[in-house]
């Protein structure tokens, strides 16, 4: 049995929040602008998604 690491408040939300900054600047982006801020909303929230795939591909289900 694996021992569990004591993680700081700051390990365990990092992803999370970084994840809530993209995805609120992809949202303000396709609100706010036209053009190029619309391939950024695009690229920002399409982002997200490819980073929980690769998250959830890395880490398989432990039993």
């Amino acid at each position: 049995m694996k021992r569990q690491r004591d993680r700081s408040t700051w390990m365990v939300f990092r992803w999370p929040a970084l994840l809530a900054v993209v995805s609120i600047s992809g949202l303000t982006c396709a609100l706010l602008g036209d053009g190029m801020a619309d391939i950024l909303s695009w690229l920002l929230l399409g982002s997200l998604p490819l980073v929980m795939a690769i998250a959830w591909l890395r880490n398989p289900v432990q039993q």
